[in-house]
């Protein structure tokens, strides 16, 4: 999951070398952090949270078929 929301995130932002992704997973939940440079948040996070909420989209996808629940958060 954590090499997923990398690859995408580096595909949006101007500046790659400052996406930082963390994950810690606590029982069946997995909580990714997002790290972007701050020029870069309003691509990441989209007009109206519109990116945002489809990357969480792919990543609830996937954490189905892994029987895990996601939780997104970008700073």
């Amino acid at each position: 999951m954590k090499e997923m929301v990398e690859y995408i995130a580096k595909a949006l932002v101007r500046n790659p070398d400052a996406v930082k992704v963390t994950e810690e997973i606590r029982g069946n939940r997995v909580y990714i952090t997002l790290i972007v440079d701050d020029e870069d948040k309003g691509k990441v996070i989209g007009r109206d949270g519109r990116v945002a909420q489809a990357i969480r989209s792919v990543l609830r996808v996937a954490a189905v078929k892994a029987d895990q629940r996601i939780v997104l958060q970008i700073d």
